[in-house]
């Protein structure tokens, strides 16, 4: 009895080792493996959208390319690390807001200069024309493919001190801002400290007054649980922050032709359903947040003082960004 006990466990296992190396063989068939990081949580559009990319890239490319994707910071605390990552070729792809990437080409800047859209269709026209594939178009030349651009949606000021009404009230915030010149001076023209802090480590950051501000779109607060520790909503649109989805140049200029296709193909469906998904995102979000939150809307009035106030960095940044970009922004900038 127990030589038969044995050999059925023994079958077992050779069974189960089996399965496991058919597993394994499955996934090595695929010829193109690309690695996805990124920072924001799992039901959050960014994410949502991504895995809809995955089971489109596998399917149309008859699994000859695998995505696996690693959200919620899980690889890279920060998103210029992995922005660095995808140079390097660590990773072959991340999703990104625009602001880091300014560290890496200052023509980025242009995107984050102060009340620049006054709208989403405003923004999609800017960056899914000329503007933006300009922007896209310069970045192999520091080893990454801009495949599109997505979205992170217009940015509102939160904060656990008070209503914002006026550049007065801004003095006492610390607020966290994205690494990048445009975003940092911005806030400092308004009058506040800022300074750039990893996304994945602001939670603890607020709830542990390191920091006591924060700016964001409504659905970015919301699924990463800012609301938690931040008392005050002020309705600011002080600019709108895309996304953007890109690759390591290498890896993408040798897939074959057909494959890049499928890529490109893929990240057009992406964006076109990730901003979707993040405007419900957000008005869903918005419902949430004034359950928990102090909200206040800047009057016209009140928004022109910020307007004002932080006008200057168009010219401050013009020589950084570049002649080229600043006459292509120019029929949307705001006076």
């Amino acid at each position: 009895m127990k030589r038969v006990l044995a050999c059925a466990l023994l079958c077992l296992c050779f069974i189960l080792t089996a399965c496991q190396m058919g597993a394994s063989n499955a996934e090595d068939d695929a010829e193109y493996h690309i690695r996805a990081s990124h920072a924001v949580a799992q039901d959050q559009s960014t994410h949502l959208a991504l895995e809809q990319f995955k089971e489109t890239i596998e399917d149309e490319s008859d699994e000859r390319i695998r995505v696996d994707i690693y959200p919620a910071g899980q690889l890279y605390a920060s998103e210029r690390s992995s922005i660095e990552a995808v140079q390097q070729g660590n990773v072959e792809m991340t999703v990104t807001a625009s602001a880091p990437l300014a560290g890496f080409d200052s023509s980025f800047l242009a995107i984050d200069l102060p009340f620049l859209f006054d709208s989403h269709e405003e923004a999609y026209e800017a960056l899914d024309g000329e503007f933006g594939q300009t922007l896209l178009e310069r970045l192999p030349d520091i080893g990454l493919q801009g495949l599109t651009f997505a979205e992170t949606g217009m940015r509102h000021l939160q904060n656990n001190e008070g209503p914002i009404e006026s550049p007065e009230d801004m003095q006492p915030l610390n607020i966290r801002a994205m690494e990048n010149e445009v975003h940092l001076e911005m806030f400092r023209a308004m009058g506040a400290n800022s300074q750039p802090y990893p996304f994945g480590e602001l939670y603890s950051a607020l709830q542990q007054n390191v920091m006591n501000a924060m700016e964001g779109p409504y659905n970015l607060v919301y699924t990463s649980s800012l609301h938690e520790v931040q008392d005050y909503l002020t309705i600011s649109a002080h600019s709108y922050t895309p996304t953007i989805v890109f690759m390591n140049d290498d890896f993408y200029m040798d897939l074959p032709e057909d494959l890049r296709a499928i890529v490109d193909d893929a990240a057009d469906d992406y964006r076109d359903e990730q901003r979707v998904m993040a405007r419900e995102q957000d008005e869903e979000a918005f419902e949430v947040l004034e359950e928990h939150m102090e909200i206040n809307e800047w009057s016209e009035e009140e928004r022109q003082v910020f307007i004002d106030q932080t006008a200057y960095l168009y010219e401050a940044f013009e020589d950084e960004i570049d002649s080229e970009i600043m006459e292509l922004i120019e029929p949307y900038r705001n006076d």
